[in-house]
């Protein structure tokens, strides 16, 4: 609709056509009208593309009712409440003139429709918030019948079968459950021995013994920190053009560890989102915050770093709302969202939340936690350790962050690496910190400074300055609370080095060390060193400092072999893996947050602080309005969302389909919930019962009957159940792009069990890197890396993993809260031909030729028990019978094939090859990549 209120020509005729049809649309009863169900779809679909959140025709909007009753721009109120005939929104539906009837050239709506809307107006146009926005409420619990059923999760699923005329379905035979239950929990499928074990067992409470054992496996952090790797936007390249490589692999360790232990989802949210807020926060709380440090980072020369900065935070705002608040928000950094009541400014405020971040997409990832890892560094770490006076590590030396320890070490020796805060400055690797960019454009015009807090200035007359300069148009200043506070000493810099670039450092040969006096009045004070660039000229202009050391009659200078330590603890911290962490500027150092007209940042507005929208429950009253207040209110009781997200996020794992099948739009153009008291239920119980633990919320569902059912599908439940929403039967859902490959490693033998540590090169075709400008290469990983579960692979954002991308995987530039599965001929090319495959089918083969050579039919079975977890039924084994017999008859005749087939030292034969392309046709077959 639109043109509200401008114009309205009503003849005597026409006002009479109106009333006339007003009286025949009022048979309704005398029932409430539900505006839910009923108004709200009616306007999302025809009126609020013109009158909502992006336009308001004729200055009416109904994104709110308080803006639906405001008048129009005519001045006249568009709806009054209880009398439709004195409201123009029902007069301009029942009009006949096509300049004034809406929606304005689009077809009229029903008359049923139309009669709806003057009931809703009649009754008083209440308006009722979304069924999300409203907080969950424990539902009465249906009875159930006695022969079915384990928890509450039963009860409310056979209300639901009940109201559509259903039954459930029997329960799925032992191999069914095993391997379905095995390959949700922890991502693998059983092997044949478990699964008779399993067969055999008559206790009473065997299933529940093994999902116990299930959820207690290594195997099981892995399984859901593959899941959170997808939202997490996990890659170990940087993205953009360049793509170059990012150390984030602690990260997804401690996603496995997180997973693994059960932390409670709402440490795991605020450890993740503030763990750098936290008091005196642990190593693995400033690991977790690596999770909005997965944005991606343009490094292309010419790039503006602040345009892309801006890119990370509203990434971050598109992240942390799909994932926790399962709300679309990307169209509000433009513009009011278009169906729910949220308003631009609402965005700038949750967007100031993250803005004040010290990482601007600067070509090296600082602010960074220097890690060792466990291989030659990890006795240095040792040594350092003791060094410093810690006592030894326990465990995962990785886990143990140095850099206050070596900053305290050091001191008063000061490295730009460690300062407390930066602006623009690019922090080299070795240290170093330079007033350098890529974006040569803008370098000559951009301040930038360091920031080393409450530096004490008494008894501090000089600081020595050790620095490298190409030119003689860079200046070093030290100034006293802010960039532009009291100016305490500077050096005009003359030129030491005829190169100065590169983001690693020590692309410069020569350092030179001047004193610099300092002239501040005592006590402690925040210290800027300030990098000028005199004359905008470039590279001239450069200064590159490696260290300052503070001197004086307050300062005591190191001593030789003080000095010599210090000197081999920078060579050992040069060593260091640099994981990128969320950091905030210090107050003074702060950013302003502005509203963007049209999301445009080269067009900013108002100024707005850090603010959550007010159709959701405030911040409470004692929560900082920063990051961790933030995270504390997306996890805190009254939040209506996360706990309905989330567990619906674990249920479609579980099921195929989410209880809202839009996992990313819990919002108003979202899918309803097909069963909304089982979604409440769920939610209160993990929030109060199981306190937020993930695998207690798994158990309860996979221990019910609604998930044991059989997946088999009868005609009556085709019709009345096609999507299996009221979940009238089992799952039955082709497995992830991870599962299809760690499935087939592990049926074969072949997965290795090793966990934790950097990404692997498994096999993959050749020719799938391209990589410009930065010359990497694919180098196959050695011994058992190369068969290491999927979440461990290599992942390149502008070449991912080949194989599992055919299988629906992400590129991982964003964050994905849902896969769509497809059905392509290329993911049987990959199963049929994939080195991966073709291997894992060959040693199969080798391995079961070894035990049955000689009998072909016997060969084919322990395939099928093998592959498939079952005896095949006569139809099956007929075709691979006959599928071995061909291609034995091919191999006999053309040996050159034979040895084609053969794989990893397999001895080649025509009966083993015969016998991995038997195997390979098993792995392509739907039983074997579908769970049911």
């Amino acid at each position: 609709m639109r043109r509200i209120g401008l114009r309205w020509p009503l003849t005597l005729a026409a006002a009479l056509l109106v009333l006339g049809a007003g009286a025949a649309l009022t048979g309704l009863g005398g029932r409430t009208v539900s505006f839910n169900e009923e108004i709200r779809p009616i306007l999302n679909r025809s009126c609020i593309a013109c009158h909502g959140g992006v336009k308001q025709s004729g200055g009416f909007s109904l994104l709110s009712r308080e803006e639906a009753l405001r008048p129009a721009e005519s001045g006249k109120p568009v709806i009054v409440p209880g009398d439709a005939d004195r409201s123009e929104l029902y007069l301009r539906l029942v009009s006949r003139d096509p300049e004034a009837r809406m929606p304005l050239d689009h077809p009229p709506l029903g008359s049923a429709e139309i009669r709806l809307i003057r009931r809703w107006i009649d009754q008083g146009a209440p308006w009722e918030p979304h069924w999300s926005f409203v907080p969950p409420r424990m539902p009465e619990m249906p009875r159930m019948p006695r022969n079915w059923g384990y928890n509450g999760i039963d009860a409310l699923v056979y209300a639901g079968l009940r109201e559509a005329g259903l039954d459930p379905a029997p329960e799925a035979d032992r191999r069914t459950l095993i391997r379905r239950l095995s390959l949700d929990l922890t991502g693998l499928p059983p092997s044949p021995e478990a699964v008779e074990a399993f067969e055999a067992d008559t206790r009473p409470d065997a299933y529940e013994q093994l999902a116990d054992s299930l959820l207690a496996s290594p195997g099981y952090g892995e399984r859901w920190a593959a899941l959170w790797m997808d939202l997490a936007r996990y890659a170990d390249t940087k993205g953009y053009e360049h793509d170059p490589q990012r150390d984030l692999w602690p990260y997804r360790d401690w996603l496995i560890r997180a997973f693994s232990e059960d932390m409670p989802f709402d440490q795991f949210t605020i450890s993740q989102l503030a763990g750098d807020l936290l008091p005196q926060p642990a190593a693995d709380q400033l690991i977790a915050t690596a999770f909005h440090r997965c944005t991606m980072a343009n490094s292309e020369g010419g790039t503006d770093d602040e345009e892309f900065r801006l890119a990370a935070q509203y990434d971050r705002m598109r992240t942390t709302w799909t994932i926790w608040q399962g709300l679309t928000m990307e169209c509000v950094q433009c513009h009011s969202h278009p169906y729910e009541p949220i308003y631009q400014p609402e965005y700038y405020r949750f967007m100031a939340f993250f803005n004040n971040t010290q990482d601007a997409d600067l070509d090296v990832d600082a602010p960074v936690l220097e890690l060792f890892e466990k291989r030659p560094d990890h006795e240095a770490a040792e040594r350092l350790a003791a060094w410093l006076k810690q006592q030894p590590p326990a465990g995962d030396t990785l886990r143990r962050p140095f850099n206050a320890e070596i900053r305290d070490a050091l001191f008063p020796r000061l490295i730009p690496a460690y300062a407390d805060d930066f602006h623009e400055v690019t922090l080299y690797h070795d240290g170093a910190a330079a007033s350098w960019t890529h974006n040569l454009q803008a370098m000559g015009n951009r301040g930038y400074h360091l920031i080393f807090s409450q530096v004490d200035f008494t008894g501090l007359s000089r600081i020595l300055l050790t620095y490298a300069a190409q030119g003689s148009q860079g200046r070093v200043e030290f100034r006293l609370g802010s960039p532009e506070g009291p100016l305490a000493g500077a050096y005009d810099c003359r030129p030491t080095t005829k190169f100065i670039r590169g983001n690693e450092g020590g692309d410069w040969d020569t350092w030179k060390t001047v004193p610099v006096p300092i002239q501040a009045p005592p006590g402690r004070q925040d210290l800027y060193v300030v990098l000028r660039n005199t004359t905008g000229r470039i590279p001239d202009g450069v200064v590159v400092v490696k260290e300052l050391e503070l001197s004086g009659p307050g300062y005591a200078a190191p001593g030789a072999a003080q000095r010599v330590r210090q000197d081999s603890l920078l060579q050992l911290r040069r060593r260091a893996l640099r994981l990128p962490v969320m950091k905030d500027r210090l107050p003074g150092n702060a950013r302003v947050t502005r509203v963007f007209t049209r999301g445009n940042w080269l067009t900013p507005a108002d100024t707005v602080t850090p603010g959550v929208p007010a159709s959701l429950p405030p911040l409470p009253p004692d929560a900082p309005a920063d990051r961790l207040g933030m995270a504390r209110w997306l996890v805190s009781p009254e939040n209506p969302l996360t706990a309905r997200v989330t567990v619906n996020r674990f249920w479609e794992q579980l099921f195929g389909t989410g209880i809202v099948e839009t996992l990313e739009d819990f919002g108003s153009q979202g899918a309803k919930p097909s069963n909304q008291a089982l979604l409440d239920y769920l939610a209160l119980r993990w929030m109060h019962e199981h306190r937020w633990s993930v695998k207690q919320l798994l158990r309860e569902i996979v221990l019910s009957a609604a998930y044991r059912q059989s997946s088999a599908l009868t005609p009556e439940k085709r019709e009345r159940d096609p999507y299996n929403r009221l979940i009238s039967r089992g799952p039955r859902v082709r497995i992830s792009a991870e599962q299809v490959r760690d499935q087939a490693l592990a049926a074969c033998g072949l997965l290795s069990g090793k966990q934790y540590g950097p990404s692997v090169m498994p096999y993959q075709p050749d020719g799938v890197w391209k990589v410009v400008y930065n010359g990497a290469r694919w180098i196959v990983s050695d011994g058992e890396d190369a068969y290491r579960r999927a979440l461990y692979t290599y992942w390149r954002r502008t070449s991912p993993y080949p194989s599992m991308l055919t299988f629906d995987g992400s590129s991982r530039e964003f964050c994905v809260p849902r896969r769509i599965r497809t059905n392509t001929p290329l993911q049987a090319l990959v199963t049929l031909n994939d080195p991966v495959f073709h291997e894992a089918a060959s040693v199969l083969a080798a391995r079961i030729w070894e035990r049955h050579r000689g009998d072909p039919a016997a060969a084919v079975r322990q395939a099928c028990r093998t592959l498939l977890l079952r005896e095949p039924d006569p139809g099956t084994f007929d075709a691979l019978e006959a599928l071995y017999a061909q291609s034995l008859a091919v191999f006999e005749a053309d040996a050159q094939a034979a040895a084609g087939m053969a794989c990893n030292a397999v001895p080649e034969s025509p009966q083993l090859a015969a016998l991995t392309t038997v195997a390979g046709a098993l792995m392509n077959l739907d039983t074997f990549l579908t769970k049911e």
